[in-house]
């Protein structure tokens, strides 16, 4: 299996980067894992919040195959704790799922068209938190559900 992680925007603070590039290098280890950075909508003053969401369903759309698995990562979405996220990888894993994508969207959400083609929500807290924030909790809790699969200690429960 291969998951992809789509998000919108680079991210600009360096101790959040410092801390993807950690669980990126650690998933390595367990996954064939790809960081897809979308580039921001530019002008977005000029456009209405409808439009910068279907310019940017447009982006993430073309980074999509029809066969592919596809979660966002919404807090209106599935909540998990982090056994249960762990469980529901290993389901797409027997289950023979060939690419999961995730996806982070803009500051104003998903348009229709990217929620109509999504197969599920997955929340990572109730909270809302910056775009940037969510890429570095999502690929800790990617590594952290790997880690428990293989039974190693560093989730302890």
């Amino acid at each position: 299996m291969k998951i992809t992680l789509i998000c919108i925007g680079k991210t600009d603070e360096t101790y959040l980067e410092t801390g993807i590039n950690k669980y990126l290098n650690r998933l390595k280890h367990y996954i064939n894992f790809n960081m897809v950075l979308l580039p921001d909508i530019k002008n977005n003053k000029n456009i209405t919040i409808e439009q910068q969401k279907l310019k940017e369903a447009q982006q993430i759309l073309k980074q999509i195959d029809a066969t592919d698995t596809v979660i966002l990562l919404d807090e209106w979405g599935k909540a998990y704790r982090s056994v249960d996220f762990a469980k529901q990888l290993n389901q797409y894993l027997l289950n023979s799922i060939q690419h999961l994508v995730f996806i982070i969207g803009g500051p104003y959400g998903f348009d229709q068209a990217i929620l109509n083609r999504a197969q599920s929500k997955l929340s990572l807290s109730s909270m809302t938190f910056s775009h940037q924030m969510i890429r570095l909790f999502f690929v800790e809790q990617l590594y952290r559900a790997f880690s428990i699969l293989r039974g190693e200690p560093y989730h302890n429960e």
